[in-house]
């Protein structure tokens, strides 16, 4: 499976505005949230999505949820606010090329709402529009193999920003509809765990809430992919929500202070578990001494965070 796509001059213009605001995010000397623009920004980011598929809790009940309160309201709706509360806490646990992981996310995200949580669908499905059939997904039979291939894809794909690769999954999810339900948020949370290995910033921006607010395009624009057989209109509408949810962000960020284990927790979701230098963990902190990054590393390896071979120049770590 190779998906079907032009890179216009309005996606090469978005991702380069994009990452001129990520790069205002690590200019700052301490670019972590404070708790409560995580927490704020986390229940805007699961309520979003949700919303999208028909979840009538608000924002408020949402926050609430989140909270542990009880809350009066419909127990499907709350069930699916807990759930995927839960699956966006894992997300950067998980793997974006990983059928395993993929499947695990889906258990999480519908359990104790579809009987067949974490499986793939094993009917053929139509998406309507009123009385009319917006989208016929491909035969139950071919779903396996289609994730596989996107997802080997994805992880082939050296020469595609993963910004843009993360959209083209978002929506090629969407084509496939792999599940009997929770397709829409499925497509949606791995856009998010795309992000994440693509930079840390990602966590904190609401990029679910940015197209909650432009729902009936978000609509229009994969219908209308559909009709066009190629996701390049998705593309540039998802990178424009994404562009939102980081405006919108940086507008509401007061930074708290970084600390050593801070650092090295967000550093993990980058480097996982791959051997690193100190030159390269420097690379994710463009204003860290070189001393600050050899104490946080001493600090990673004392306290069983980080394994290390070697010693001096020639020394790498890993994340236990």
């Amino acid at each position: 499976m190779v998906p079907l796509f032009q890179i216009t001059h309005r996606i090469l213009a978005l991702v380069g505005e994009i990452m001129q605001l990520v790069g205002r995010f690590e200019g700052m000397q301490a670019p972590q949230p404070q708790l409560k623009l995580r927490k704020a920004v986390r229940v805007r980011t699961v309520h979003g999505s949700l919303a999208i598929e028909g979840n009538t809790l608000t924002l408020e009940q949402a926050t609430a949820v989140f909270e542990g309160k009880r809350v009066a309201g419909p127990t499907q709706g709350i069930q699916a606010m807990t759930n995927a509360l839960t699956a966006y806490d894992a997300a950067s646990l998980w793997s974006p090329f990983n059928e395993g992981h993929f499947l695990k996310a889906h258990s999480l995200m519908m359990k104790s709402i579809l009987p067949d949580a974490g499986r793939y669908r094993c009917k053929g499905v139509g998406i309507f529009q009123g009385d009319k059939v917006a989208h016929v997904a491909p035969p139950a039979k071919r779903v396996p193999q289609l994730v596989a291939s996107l997802l080997a894809w994805l992880k082939a794909e050296r020469s595609l920003d993963r910004i843009v690769a993360s959209a083209v999954v978002h929506y090629e999810l969407e084509f496939i509809h792999p599940f009997s339900d929770g397709n829409g948020r499925m497509g949606r949370l791995w856009q998010h765990v795309i992000l994440l290995k693509r930079h840390p910033a990602f966590q904190w921006i609401p990029t679910e809430s940015a197209v909650l607010a432009r729902q009936q395009e978000y609509d229009s624009v994969l219908a209308a992919c559909d009709r066009a057989g190629n996701s390049t209109a998705f593309i540039e509408f998802s990178l424009s929500t994404i562009k939102t949810g980081l405006e919108e962000f940086m507008q509401e960020l007061r930074p708290a202070p970084l600390s050593t284990q801070l650092r090295l927790d967000l550093a993990r979701q980058v480097l996982g578990g791959q051997w690193f230098s100190r030159k390269e963990y420097l690379a994710h902190w463009k204003t860290l001494s070189s001393a600050t990054a050899s104490r946080d590393l001493r600090h990673g390896v004392e306290s069983s965070c980080l394994r290390k071979e070697g010693d001096k120049a020639l020394a790498r770590y890993k994340y236990q």
